[in-house]
């Protein structure tokens, strides 16, 4: 059994970060330079073509990284058909409502993306980071069992 000597112990604050140069010499971290360098980096934006259900076509700019699902919404566009507005998952990946079309998909990284460029579903929009050049095409979304007119 080990004894702890409380004279022995240094006290720590949660707040306080430190962290380990090469020379073994430990070094204050300032929070806030980490902070500087993540809105830095959230500040490089991309253009996205969009083209709805209805055949328009948009250009919109968003941060490189966001969710394409965020981008889109922020943007005023729904990637989400008429009822899937209102119900859906948040952009959690969980309910396939947010599906796009991508003209130039990246490699799957999500299960569903992985379906999805198996059988060829539309991929989540939810799960797909904003890149350069991205060009999406947003499907027209039918309830199923749906009536056609006629």
């Amino acid at each position: 059994m080990t004894e702890t000597n409380p004279d022995d112990a240094t006290e720590t604050n949660p707040g306080d970060a430190t962290e380990t140069d090469p020379d073994n010499a430990t070094t204050e971290m300032n929070p806030d330079d980490a902070a500087t360098s993540d809105l830095e980096a959230a500040t490089e934006t991309a253009t996205v073509t969009v083209e709805t259900a209805n055949g328009r076509h948009h250009e919109l700019t968003a941060a490189v990284g966001v969710s394409l699902r965020d981008a889109l919404l922020a943007a005023g566009i729904s990637p989400h058909g008429r009822y899937a507005r209102r119900v859906n998952c948040g952009g959690r990946g969980l309910c396939a409502t947010c599906g796009v079309r991508l003209a130039d998909p990246p490699d799957p990284d999500h299960w569903h993306d992985d379906l999805a460029d198996r059988f060829g579903y539309p991929r989540l929009s939810c799960q797909l980071p904003v890149r350069e050049g991205m060009a999406v095409r947003i499907p027209d979304k039918r309830v199923w069992g749906g009536r056609s007119e006629g």
